[in-house]
């Protein structure tokens, strides 16, 4: 084996977790080394990808590789291992700028009363820390990512600095839903969105390509490959296509070294001051059960055997309809405006809240995409003008909901490595036990019922709602932070109960999930916890200089 690499400061994952806490602590002026298992990105040929793509899948424009596979939405048991009862349906990259790739965009910040489930209603468990810790984060994140919104509209969490953008306009389909909700006394709201309104940080404004998932062809949507060239530009080393498969601890509990290994097997060492995984809520947990000694027989940070538990997603209910006139889908984002009104309420104490995302991409989400409908109807005998006419009425009055359903933390919900099953490259592949739970099938068919009454407002036709859920591409749960350590992995600074230079960022860190999109979440704990390090390090070298 090669000399270790090191660094003041190594990072396993340059997702946007990793790649905001990179670019940070090396602007402060320290030594940062970023592993990530998968490739490098080239945007030109991953458009190329897509375009070509028969199946345009999120996966669709990006690599698959034997040494990073991933798990895709067309065969959930290609990597995963799934043990049930239901099946665990989000997927993730596993590339130099992580799931920001083809993720939406949604930068919702979550709701006080998301971090009090078990004061306000009895439920799950209260996260360490309060909305009021996290306000100041949540405007840095805003900042650095690029963030769109309404600064007078608070939606549910107070602010303290205005969006950096203003937001992008309502649609002729979004003001057509928001006549009919009003009626029911349920108002529409732009949805804040990290994408550009105007030109922002040198990347142009949205043009309304209408496929932010699976890629935006122009870089007008935020992408953590924006922090990944900051970083750079500050000197931060980033190793590609580096397998990270085994944490090092030594007999004082402090983490000695990440071992990794290279695609044609080379195997690496890598050390550091202080050590931060920041992969995502599978593979995250993965690499800590994976490193398992007869020391630590359950794995790395696992005193409280609770890494890998608690997975949870917001599982998706997706409502459509077809509108009595035209709405003229695919002209903006694929999700520009929602309904919050039922993101919160005592009714939590019985089942979930949900967001109502209003779709503007017709009925691709649930499968019947323009090319699918042009199939059928030439099956129909459609052809020429007769054929473009009766696609073009049908596909501008299609309208869909996508509501994002808040899932409790369950123990049984759990990622463990397959020793058994390992991939192509010799690595366990994700081992994945989960249920939806009764209290979110119950939130589900609550925003049955509101789709449902939305879109009679609307004098809808053809109304139909998935008898499954979806999955929404959020990760969460499986190293939760907490007071305890008996009941946590991190304590609020995201910083390991067991090892005090271990640091786990990313959604895996939520007790709970309430229903805002991780990412802005996941941007301003990341931009905390580099602060936090940043501090360390300088009380380390003043002692180490004493």
């Amino acid at each position: 084996m090669a000399e270790p690499l090191h660094a003041q400061v190594v990072i396993v994952g340059a997702g946007v977790a990793g790649m905001l806490a990179a670019y940070k602590l090396a602007q402060a002026g320290i030594q940062v080394l970023v592993l990530e298992a998968g490739p490098t990105v080239d945007r030109g040929e991953a458009l190329q990808r897509y375009r070509t793509a028969v199946a345009k899948t999120p996966e669709s424009p990006y690599p698959d590789t034997p040494y990073a596979p991933r798990p895709t939405v067309l065969d959930l048991e290609g990597y995963y291992i799934q043990e049930g009862p239901t099946f665990f349906k989000s997927t993730y990259e596993r590339s130099v700028g992580g799931t920001t790739w083809h993720w939406l965009g949604t930068a919702l910040r979550h709701l006080p009363a998301d971090f009090e489930m078990q004061s306000r209603y009895g439920i799950a468990v209260d996260w360490p820390l309060a909305y009021d810790d996290l306000e100041p984060w949540y405007g840095e994140a805003e900042h650095e990512m690029g963030v769109a919104g309404d600064s007078k509209q608070t939606l549910g969490s107070p602010r303290s600095r205005d969006y950096p953008m203003p937001a992008l306009p309502l649609t002729y389909l979004d003001k057509q839903v928001a006549l009919a909700a009003d009626r029911l006394g349920v108002p529409v709201h732009v949805t804040p969105q990290a994408r550009n309104s105007f030109t922002y940080q040198g990347r142009p404004p949205c043009c309304g390509n209408a496929s932010c998932v699976p890629i935006c062809p122009i870089a007008a949507k935020y992408d953590a490959t924006v922090h990944v060239q900051k970083a750079l530009a500050q000197g931060v080393q980033i190793l590609d296509r580096a397998v990270v498969t085994f944490v090092e601890v030594n007999s004082d509990g402090w983490v000695s070294g990440l071992r990794f290994k290279r695609p044609d097997g080379d195997e690496q060492r890598a050390t550091a001051d202080v050590y931060v995984l920041a992969a995502n809520a599978i593979e995250t947990p993965k690499l800590l059960l994976m490193s398992r000694t007869d020391a630590l027989p359950n794995g790395v940070a696992n005193s409280s055997d609770q890494v890998g538990r608690n997975l949870m997603d917001h599982p998706v209910q997706l409502s459509w309809a077809l509108a009595k006139e035209p709405l003229y889908p695919y002209r903006s984002p694929l999700e520009n405006a929602g309904i919050e009104y039922f993101r919160d309420g005592d009714f939590r104490r019985e089942r979930s809240a949900f967001r109502m995302a209003i779709g503007e991409d017709g009925w691709s989400f649930p499968g019947t995409t323009p090319i699918s409908l042009a199939r059928e109807l030439i099956g129909h005998g459609l052809r020429g003008a007769d054929l473009a006419e009766q696609l073009n009425a049908h596909v501008a009055r299609q309208i869909r909901f996508a509501n994002l359903i808040e899932q409790l933390p369950q123990r049984e919900n759990r990622i463990v490595p397959a020793f058994d099953r390992p991939d192509s490259f010799g690595v366990p592949r994700p081992r994945i036990h989960y249920q939806l739970g009764e209290f979110a099938e119950r939130g589900m068919a609550a925003a049955r019922q509101v789709s449902e009454a939305v879109f009679k407002q609307m004098e809808a036709l053809d109304i139909q709602h998935s008898p499954e859920h979806q999955g929404a591409g959020h990760l969460m749960g499986t190293y939760r932070m907490g007071r305890d350590p008996n009941s946590s992995v991190v304590n609020y600074e995201q910083r390991s109960h067991d090892h005090p230079n271990l640091f786990l960022l990313g959604s895996g860190v939520f007790p709970t999930v309430g229903t805002a999109n991780p990412t802005l979440t996941i941007a301003a704990l990341a931009l905390w916890a580099a602060e936090t390090i940043r501090r360390n390090l300088e009380v380390l070298e003043r002692a180490q200089g004493a």
